[in-house]
């Protein structure tokens, strides 16, 4: 028998970016944000991140990188991240483990970014 903590280990290693990204969606979505996502970032500038979010009634502006338990961030990602955040914005990375361990939903509720 697995714990729960063994479980949810077995699900954020076995999860998707995309799955990631569909759960993140949902999330947001209850909580009141405006999610933008470029669909084919094959056109767009290289390294932005996945994810920009924006919750109207707390004046929050976050942006997120998604990557699986096993994802890599790219040197033009790691850019684009430390400028958003040179710059004073909410940028950072979620992973599965995030979204298991109620990282995600516990900052889009306003808990603090990473």
């Amino acid at each position: 028998m697995l714990t729960t903590a063994e479980h949810n280990a077995n699900v954020a290693a076995a999860m998707s970016e995309d799955a990631l990204q569909t759960q993140v969606l949902r999330i947001a979505a209850v909580l009141g944000w405006r999610a933008y996502h470029t669909h084919d970032s094959r056109r767009s500038q290289k390294g932005f991140p996945d994810l920009t979010l924006v919750h109207r009634a707390s004046g929050r502006l976050v942006f997120r990188e998604l990557k699986s338990a096993k994802g890599r961030l790219r040197p033009e990602q790691r850019d684009w991240l430390d400028d958003l955040r040179a710059a004073g914005v909410d940028a950072g990375v979620w992973r599965p483990a995030d979204l298991v361990g109620g990282v995600i939903e516990r900052e889009l509720r306003g808990g603090g970014g990473p």
